[in-house]
Order: structure tokens, then C-alpha cells, then sequence
């Protein structure tokens, strides 16, 4: 998974899941449409990062410190994908947030701060991600690494979920139980 995109920036810290996606949006169990409520309530603001038009398909979302904290909201990864975003920068990213991007195709990349600096700056800059080799290409060309769970590196790479990491290795599991007989329960 390597992409190049242009990055939007909100230099906001603590963007909380409600701000992501407000509660009113929750009622759907389909990641369909929640693109639409993306910062739904800041959007009413004209000058709102995501309303101007050098913002259309950016893939790469630049946020503040602390990004996705607040309830656990996988509606909220869902907003991000179905507006078109791969990848969320910032200096760090609630866990409960992360995991859910993780499980749900977006990529949560933690930059240090130097590194923060120069994207808060350079908003509609490019950025390249390369998952395999864990770094970000800033605006200047400098490399910045970025840690990521190896399984769910694995699981991005493969473009699969956690349930389709289990069902190919139907034949690893098969194999295994042909090979050793079902144990008998003697406890009665």
C-alpha cells in the first residue's frame, strides 16, 4: 500500500469522535452515505478546511494532537474512508479510535512533532505513505518512519480484515487437524 495525495489540514487537538461524526449519524449500521456527516457540525463554517475546493480528493487528513479521543465510534473511521481519506497524520491517536481505523482500512500515522510542524504549514501539500516500509515523504522529501502493529500491518497489506486473515489460513488449520486426532474428553 503506497499512495501519494494531497493533504487537508485541521490543526485542531482533541478532535473527538463526536466532532468526527455527531451521535445523529450513529443510527446507521452501513458505512454507506456517513461520508456526509464528516465534521458534519464544523462544516457549517465556511472557511472550514474540508469545504474548500483545493480539498477535494485529498486522501490524507492532517490533524492536531490527540485525534479520534472521546466514545468508540467505528462510524467514525467509516466517515473518513467513505469521504475518500487513506490515512489520518497526527502526533498521536486515542487507541480505541486507532484500532478501529486499523480494522477498517485507514491508516493512523503517528509523525513526531518536527515532522507535525512542517504539515501543519503546508496545508494541500503532498505527502507519500508507504505502509510497507512504514514512512511518510514530508513536502521537503525527508523520510519520517511511523510504527504500526505488524498484524495489522499484514492485514492492510493483504487488503483483507481480521475475519479474512482467519479464513486463509483455512488450509494451514486443516492441515494441522488432519494430522492430530480429535482428543477425547475422559472427564464425565
Amino acid at each position: 500500500m503506497t499512495f501519494e495525495s494531497k493533504t487537508v489540514v485541521i490543526p485542531i487537538d482533541n478532535i473527538d469522535t463526536d466532532q468526527i461524526i455527531p451521535a445523529r449519524y450513529l443510527k446507521s449500521i452501513s458505512k454507506e452515505g456517513l461520508g456526509e456527516g464528516l465534521f458534519r457540525d464544523w462544516r457549517n463554517q465556511p472557511d472550514f478546511p474540508l469545504n474548500r475546493p483545493e480539498a477535494k480528493g485529498a486522501e490524507i487528513l492532517v490533524a492536531g494532537d490527540n485525534f479520534g479521543c472521546g466514545s468508540s465510534r467505528e462510524h467514525a473511521p467509516w466517515a473518513l474512508t467513505q469521504s475518500g481519506f487513506k490515512a489520518v497524520i497526527s502526533t498521536s491517536f486515542a487507541d480505541i479510535f486507532k484500532g478501529n481505523a486499523l480494522k477498517n482500512g485507514l491508516l493512523p500515522v503517528v509523525v513526531p512533532q518536527d515532522a507535525h510542524k512542517e504539515l501543519l504549514a503546508a496545508p494541500n501539500a503532498k505527502v507519500k505513505i508507504d505502509l510497507a516500509s512504514q514512512t511518510a515523504t514530508l513536502p521537503s522529501g525527508r523520510e519520517v518512519k511511523f510504527p504500526i502493529d505488524p498484524f495489522a500491518k499484514e492485514c492492510l497489506l493483504n487488503g483483507v480484515d481480521e475475519l479474512g486473515y482467519m479464513l486463509k489460513q483455512d488450509p494451514a488449520i486443516t492441515a494441522f487437524e488432519s494430522k492430530h486426532p480429535p482428543s477425547i474428553n475422559t472427564r464425565a
